[in-house]
């Protein structure tokens, strides 16, 4: 029985509006890289920005481990008060995203290579996918790096920062998107440059905030990162964690990878309307992974401060506002999907095989809102582990063996797979979090 208490709302809501806010700009960006692309001549310009983006995506995604384990620990850290803590969750996220990135840059021919031997489509969707990854797989130093300072932000509780890093960052992508498109007949190229050119900004952006935020804490950055150059062998427990959420992402993307690439061998049209539909899946899950990261920074401090009553208040919470969004979303796509889709591409033949599908992406947010909300409460309580778990189980049983068993339907089998991989997850998750809680080790 939810008792609406203002006060532990808000302290909810504080973080989590500006960061649904802000996060829908991340979709925005997507959806204006296909509004862009969708009104070129041909479909196959859509597929190759939806095939390549995709697969940098995938990597990008794949290093999601940074934003998340940062979160988690400096949320920890915060809630016992340890200064010293916050700023290694801070400088072991950064080194960690500059060694991966170098790893990714000197690796991405063979990336390349393995990566398009897998992709469908037709010789001009394979083409201009190369041509989009080639140049946007030198924003992975800042992509990555971006993702660290976002979580370091998270976890101190504040909100303002990641909101502004966010919005200014997809702003100047999407301004740039339709400059270098339209602008300068760029056409794909312009698509990666602008996002290349984005991310670099946003590192700018990312620690002016830090910054401030380290400056409002009593944090000296620079004299205290030098002192603790030391310790690194107290990075071990975070390379554990990482590797555990790296896992689950791995998953994760796997199944949104296979849906673009499965699409992609049913035809042009049916991936460009995939690509259409997707975004409007990143949408939901940016709107209501701003509930989640909400979730994730009030239940670590909760977990910090070893404080069972507020870790339960601060789930049941983000429960109400989680279904609010889901709600919502589903009303705004059952009244109006179809005009959006319109707006997106002008081709009739992609719209029409997108108006085919929507009612999946209709039902998306009360089925997947469950799995936002659990990934929010296990990176709060570090057990990377169990989100490790839950997802390996959703993935080949919810996902793959769904769609196996259902493929003679076409794209649709690949639709209610992802439905099913997101019920499922949150089923799991949901289940173990009961048992913590019964077990009385959720603080453990």
């Amino acid at each position: 029985m939810f008792q609406f208490n203002w006060p532990s709302h808000k302290a909810l809501l504080i973080i989590a509006l500006p960061m649904i806010l802000s996060n829908i700009t991340v979709p925005l960006l997507g959806l204006v890289d296909t509004a862009v692309v969708g009104h070129l001549s041909d479909a196959y310009y859509l597929g190759g920005v939806a095939i390549g983006s995709m697969i940098i995506s995938f990597i990008y995604s794949l290093a999601g481990f940074l934003r998340m384990s940062t979160t988690g620990v400096t949320a920890q850290a915060y809630g016992r008060g340890n200064a010293e803590l916050q700023l290694k969750a801070l400088l072991h996220g950064v080194v960690i995203a500059l060694v991966l990135s170098f790893v990714i840059l000197v690796l991405q021919s063979p990336i390349k290579s393995l990566a398009f031997t897998f992709a469908g489509g037709s010789e001009q969707v394979q083409h201009y996918a190369q041509v989009y990854f080639s140049i946007r797989i030198f924003s992975t130093p800042a992509a990555l790096l971006n993702l660290v300072l976002l979580g370091w932000m998270l976890g101190m509780q504040t909100a303002k920062g990641p909101m502004w890093h966010l919005i200014f960052t997809n702003l100047i992508n999407i301004v740039l998107d339709v400059a270098f498109v339209f602008g300068l007949g760029w056409g794909v190229e312009g698509v990666a440059a602008a996002s290349v050119i984005a991310d670099y900004c946003g590192v700018f952006i990312g620690v002016y905030f830090v910054r401030l935020i380290a400056k409002d804490k009593g944090i000296e950055i620079v004299p205290d990162a030098l002192r603790f150059w030391q310790h690194w062998d107290e990075i071990k427990p975070l390379l554990l964690m990482n590797r555990d959420i790296l896992l689950r992402t791995f998953c994760l993307s796997l199944c949104f990878a296979f849906m673009t690439l499965e699409g992609a061998r049913l035809g042009d049209n049916i991936v460009a309307a995939n690509a259409i539909l997707l975004n409007l899946l990143m949408l939901i899950a940016f709107g209501l992974d701003g509930i989640a990261y909400a979730v994730e920074a009030l239940v670590g401090k909760a977990v910090g401060k070893n404080d069972r009553v507020e870790l339960i208040k601060s789930i049941k919470d983000a429960t109400f506002w989680s279904v609010v969004c889901a709600v919502a979303f589903t009303v705004a796509f059952l009244g109006f999907g179809m005009e959006i889709v319109r707006l997106l591409s002008n081709i009739e033949q992609v719209v029409q095989t997108a108006e085919i599908y929507l009612p999946w992406l209709i039902a998306m947010p009360l089925v997947s809102m469950w799995c936002f909300l659990f990934d929010g409460v296990f990176i709060g309580l570090t057990r990377a582990k169990d989100m490790r778990d839950s997802t390996f189980f959703s993935t080949f049983i919810g996902f793959f063996l769904v769609w196996w068993l259902t493929q003679a339907w076409g794209n649709h089998a690949l639709w209610l797979a992802m439905l099913s991989f997101m019920l499922f997850r949150g089923v799991t998750l949901g289940l173990r979090f009961w048992v913590l809680l019964r077990r009385g080790v959720v603080l453990g």
